[in-house]
């Protein structure tokens, strides 16, 4: 069967693809590998994300966007055509509308960029929607209600926080910390602490086992491998879920301060709200160990982790296909 209408979830870290009555078909990492003389695409997606790190010279792996916005647009193009060209078949036949994930805080420029790269790339229609607004109905928040709800999107490249209420976003704070950062940190935390190298996706293999955004009593461990600084031979370390929170505190601060600024630019009865229902949290980071009870912590609000966060924004945009027509009216018109 062919779709007609597709939801992206266009994240710096993984792409998400969703369609009616299919659900969940795409799930791959947002990476192109690149044949650098004649300038093609050799891979995308998953079989990209196994080439980082182990390229020759003249390929590389390519990330092509950068804190949720685009950062290369010809690579950008020929990722949303593979995914595309993916769900609808060889016979492509229909150009379907699209719904595609955006931070909060995008501009015009990079609106229309999106919006150019996915009509060029295969797509009939293409409708923008912010993050927040589509990890919120993800989640199952009433966002048309007058009451107010506040949603803690964590993704790749960017941490969102927002208070949506009737339809639409009232205050919000985007922050460029997030899953990559936090990946980056445990590379320099490694590196200063043992003198040891890792790349990019062990770090990621360790935040994901044993990660946890505060100490725990049982520590979990995990084995890792790198390249020994001093001797530049390879060497086994033991590391545990305590210093990887100890290396993620000063993010997970600086996300924390940022709900903070929220609160601080929400009228009162919406915060009022907020306080009686709780925090949600969603994103892949909201997979972090213990992030809900930091959360908790840091601003005395009881905070919940989303029904599977990695997916709430696909999900989003799932609900918005299911009622193209009436999101038409209201939701796709709000720049």
């Amino acid at each position: 069967m062919l779709n007609r209408k597709i939801g992206i979830d266009l994240g710096t870290a993984n792409t998400i693809v969703f369609t009616p009555g299919k659900g969940f078909i795409i799930n791959e990492p947002t990476i192109v590998a690149l044949s650098l003389p004649d300038n093609t695409v050799l891979a995308v997606g998953r079989e990209a994300k196994e080439m980082i790190g182990r390229t020759p010279a003249d390929i590389m792996a390519y990330r092509p966007l950068k804190d949720g916005v685009i950062a290369d647009y010809y690579i950008t193009k020929a990722m949303l055509k593979y995914f595309i060209s993916k769900t609808n078949g060889v016979f492509n036949l229909f150009k379907p509308d699209v719904v595609i994930s955006a931070p909060a805080g995008i501009t015009p420029t990079e609106r229309r960029a999106v919006m150019n790269a996915a009509r060029e790339a295969g797509a009939k229609e293409a409708y923008i929607v912010k993050e927040p607004v589509l990890a919120a109905l993800g989640a199952g928040i009433p966002i048309n209600t007058y009451s107010g709800n506040m949603i803690i999107n964590i993704g790749g490249g960017t941490s969102e926080v927002a208070v949506v209420a009737l339809g639409g976003i009232v205050s919000w704070s985007s922050l460029r910390v997030a899953g990559n950062k936090f990946d980056q940190v445990i590379m320099d935390y490694i590196k200063k602490k043992y003198s040891l190298a890792i790349g990019e996706q062990t770090a990621e293999l360790v935040k994901m086992e044993i990660g946890s955004a505060l100490p725990m009593k049982e520590k979990l461990e995990y084995q890792l491998r790198g390249r020994d600084l001093v001797s530049g031979l390879p060497k086994d370390i033991i590391i545990n879920s305590n210093e990887i929170a100890e290396a993620l505190t000063p993010q997970l601060i600086e996300i924390a301060a940022s709900v903070q600024n929220v609160f601080n630019s929400t009228p009162p009865e919406l915060v009022a709200d907020i306080m009686e229902k709780g925090i949600i949290v969603s994103g892949g980071g909201a997979l972090l160990k213990n992030i809900d009870e930091f959360f908790k912590r840091m601003t005395g609000v009881p905070t919940y982790i989303a029904d599977e966060p990695l997916f709430c924004v696909a999900k989003g945009a799932g609900i918005i296909l299911s009622h193209l027509e009436v999101y038409k009216r209201t939701l796709l018109n709000k720049r």
